[in-house]
């Protein structure tokens, strides 16, 4: 796509990036087949190869978004299945993220949007604040009904809905030594994983352990800085980076880690791209690279040391592999969960149309509620054909977005990894 973006833009950083970027893309429009608005919508411009275009259009001219700009940019899910698709190599990730960090300082939205956004950005990547607001929310329960009338509350309506009726004790962030030590690894504790479902956690660092891995909790690690990012909020993203960086080069450079762990994909795909984000800081580029290549999903990880011997006769239950769309798109992992599932004795199905999204995309379920729940709608529609025992998900908003739409069980890959080679059976099938 030719370009006129004027010299002085393209001394910063960012606008030269996405330049670049815009330059790779040749109107080709295999994006559309597998864009999730598209497929909804069928709205050219509710595509990736229509968003190029509306991007393109306000930062090349440095125009004051619009409120139809903002609006299809705002839709979008930051997927990323196009950039699977497309044959040119355009990293719509970084461009995305860009003009949605240029719409946050250059366009002023209607008060109640701002209200929501804000409010997510203070409560959700804080587990102290996000543990709280969940237990606030059983207050609201009783009035639901008569709130759901009002077209304004939608997005709160949607963050309830999610809320569990119960919370159960936050996981200890001790460090957990191995039996017989092959190595270090440091795991992220995250944000909403550990308030809405503990045991995940869990399973994981008794897994690691049972593969030889001494498993630590840095000390003064936050929030990974995917939903503010997500938001627009580069600069809070940037500072999470930071954080997260300072606390495990401390861990690399006083015991050594062998890998930092992720059992929530979506923050991953942002880690592994911390070296990015940080690319222009002088003090954090190098740390923040070493960082990156340090990541690792934990399937990712557990596929290249391979899984210790299982535990009596095989569960012999039929799973739902659901692909969180950072794991697939984001991080190219796509088969290593599979190959786990199937080593560990599970009769592994994936549903159809596993490429498109599943509608959570971190606050998107919220801010979108209407097309996330289409989404939502579709994907269950599609793991039910399978008639699967139990649907295995890599992701924490997967995992919540799936399990308010079926019966049937929803657990973490390494839930069942874990039962399989010794653990206790997943909460959610016990």
């Amino acid at each position: 796509m030719q370009t006129s973006f004027a010299p002085e833009l393209i001394a910063d950083p960012a606008m030269k990036s996405s330049e670049s970027v815009i330059r790779k893309c040749v109107h080709c429009g295999f994006c559309t087949a597998t864009c999730p608005t598209y497929v909804l919508l069928g709205d050219e411009l509710d595509s990736p190869r229509g968003r190029i275009y509306l991007m393109k259009d306000m930062l090349e001219n440095e125009r004051a978004p619009t409120a139809e700009v903002v609006k299809h940019i705002d839709r979008c899910l930051s997927c990323l299945s196009c950039m699977t698709t497309c044959p040119s190599g355009v990293n719509y990730m970084h461009l995305v993220d860009h003009a949605r960090a240029y719409i946050h300082e250059n366009y002023k939205r209607p008060r109640t949007e701002r209200m929501y956004r804000a409010l997510l950005a203070f409560v959700l990547p804080h587990r102290g604040r996000f543990r709280l607001a969940l237990r606030l929310s059983a207050l609201a329960r009783p009035f639901m009904p008569a709130m759901r009338k009002v077209a304004a509350l939608r997005p709160l309506m949607a963050m309830l809905d999610l809320a569990p009726a119960s919370l159960a004790a936050m996981p200890s962030s001790q460090p957990s030594p191995a039996p017989v030590r092959k190595g270090r690894v440091v795991m992220l504790q995250g944000c909403a994983e550990p308030a809405l479902r503990p045991h995940f956690r869990q399973a994981a660092v008794r897994l690691l352990n049972r593969c030889g891995y001494d498993v630590t909790f840095a000390a003064g690690e936050g929030c990974c800085g995917a939903l503010v990012h997500h938001m627009g909020r580069e600069h809070d993203a940037q500072d999470a980076a930071r954080r997260n960086v300072d606390a495990w080069t401390r861990e690399i450079e006083g015991q050594g880690l062998d890998a930092i762990i992720v059992t929530t994909s979506g923050c991953g795909t942002t880690i592994k791209d911390y070296g990015f984000l940080l690319r222009e800081d002088p003090a954090y580029a190098a740390k923040a690279a070493k960082v990156s290549a340090l990541a690792q999903d934990i399937s990712e990880f557990l596929d290249s040391v391979g899984l210790p011997p299982r535990a009596g006769t095989a569960p012999g239950l039929t799973v739902a592999y659901h692909a969180a769309c950072s794991l697939q798109h984001g991080q190219k992992v796509t088969e290593a969960p599979k190959r786990l599932l199937a080593a560990a004795g599970f009769t592994v199905r994936t549903p159809a149309e596993a490429h498109l999204c599943c509608g959570s995309a971190g606050t998107y379920n919220i801010l979108q509620p209407e097309i996330a729940g289409q989404l939502g709608d579709r994907k269950v529609a599609n793991i039910e054909r399978l008639a699967p025992h139990v649907i295995a998900a890599g992701n924490i908003g997967c995992a919540m977005q799936i399990g308010q739409r079926t019966a049937t069980p929803v657990v973490h890959t390494v839930e069942l990894l874990d039962w399989a080679t010794g653990g206790p059976v997943p909460q959610a099938l016990a």
